[in-house]
């Protein structure tokens, strides 16, 4: 096992939204019946002990820990059998979420790409057969709020790199991210959030207020 932190950002983040069904419930929605796209941009990247910063005037700011991969090559048009042979490796993200805006505006966008609202943590090699045993915490000043296992994903990280690679080319440091499960909530200026991946590592980032940079 291996591990990188690479200071590069990625050409694109590619996310999936309600691949857990405990949180499509609790964001009231369905299950989907194929993976929900969208992209965070490269400048809303973060690294492990970077704060983000929570904008003025936008309402709550929300975690969402989850599993991602960063891509060790270039794939388009995968199958879900060579998928994993392009990942290099295995790292938390902290989806950050302004969440009254994702829930005025009706599409996700605006909502995720603030600047600070990718913290990425530290690449770790592992297998595919690994993968499924693989548990996510998300805690908010040391208390748990989120887990969840890889097994529990509605969409497999294979069937996600096939899917996505017939819709676009994923680049060398692309980042795939596959959802979060149930439990997100509000972070205030002050927090410290935490996402951890058993076998894998810890990203622990602290939260300001915009009016708090530079002070």
């Amino acid at each position: 096992m291996t591990s990188s932190n690479s200071g590069a950002r990625p050409s694109k983040i590619v996310c999936v939204g309600k691949n857990y069904r405990e949180h499509a419930a609790e964001m009231g929605g369905p299950v989907p019946d194929s993976p929900i796209l969208f992209l965070k941009p490269p400048s809303s990247v973060i690294a492990a002990g970077d704060p983000i910063v929570a904008p003025s005037g936008v309402g709550e700011v929300h975690f969402e820990g989850e599993i991602a991969v960063r891509i060790g090559r270039t794939a388009r048009h995968l199958s879900e059998a060579e998928a994993w042979d392009y990942v290099e490796g295995v790292l938390p993200l902290n989806d950050v979420t302004a969440r009254e805006i994702q829930r005025k505006d009706g599409q996700w966008s605006r909502a995720k790409s603030f600047d600070t609202f990718c913290p990425l943590g530290s690449v770790v090699q592992i297998s595919l057969e690994e993968l499924p045993s693989l548990s996510l915490t998300t805690r908010v000043n040391g208390q748990e709020r989120q887990r969840a296992q890889a097994s529990d994903m509605v969409f497999s990280l294979p069937f996600l790199l096939a899917f996505i690679t017939r819709v676009m080319t994923l680049e060398p440091g692309d980042i795939v991210a596959t959802g979060t499960p149930e439990g997100v909530g509000a972070l205030e200026p002050g927090d410290e959030v935490e996402v951890e991946i058993s076998s894998v590592g810890t990203l622990r980032n602290p939260v300001v207020g915009e009016g708090d940079i530079g002070s």
